[in-house]
């Protein structure tokens, strides 16, 4: 009869793969978020621009600054970057705007630049 000695290797090998799949998942977490406010951003400023035609500027520019507290982006990014225009030729509407964002995670600090742009025809 043989017997077979355990080891610890297949214990510590799992312990190690455990512990890469958390590091992932929390770096993961954090820049996500970045990016899921991005497009919540996007979103609502291509909606207001399939409304646009039956709004004006100013409440077209409250709306997306109240969007763009509830989002919690920096105030960069609507009180004095964001531009709503309209275009008589061809005849459509550009709203946009310009921020960054701050990641500082362990061994990890990068800025994250954005320029969401939403256009639509008038």
């Amino acid at each position: 009869m043989v017997t077979l000695s355990r080891r610890g290797a297949s214990s510590s090998g799992c312990l190690l793969s455990l512990l890469i799949f958390v590091a992932v998942l929390y770096y993961g977490v954090n820049i996500g978020e970045v990016y899921f406010r991005y497009y919540r951003l996007l979103d609502e400023m291509q909606t207001e621009t399939r409304l646009a035609a039956g709004l004006d500027d100013g409440t077209i520019q409250r709306r997306i600054q109240a969007a763009i507290d509830d989002i919690g982006l920096p105030d960069s990014a609507g009180r004095n970057q964001l531009q709503i225009r309209r275009t008589a030729s061809p005849r459509e509407i550009v709203i946009e705007t310009r921020y960054s964002e701050l990641v500082s995670l362990p061994f990890f600090n990068h800025s994250f630049s954005f320029h969401p742009r939403a256009t639509q025809p008038l």
